[in-house]
């Protein structure tokens, strides 16, 4: 499942130093993340440390 597949994620950033770059959409997902990259029309306008969904959300909301 998802959350299955962020767990091991987190663990190979946290446990081997590991980097994962991960793109997507969904806010909870993102939120799991050390660092944020906010992109529009491909251009980065937000680069943000760890956040809640509903921090993320709140920055989405605004690149409309």
């Amino acid at each position: 499942t998802n959350a299955q597949i962020l767990d091991l994620l987190r663990h190979a950033v946290d446990d081997y130093q590991q980097t994962i770059i991960m793109v997507t959409h969904d806010a909870r997902s993102a939120s799991n993340a050390d660092r944020i990259l906010f992109l529009s029309d491909g251009l980065i306008v937000e680069d943000r440390g760890r956040m809640s969904s509903d921090q993320i959300l709140d920055i989405v909301k605004g690149l409309e």
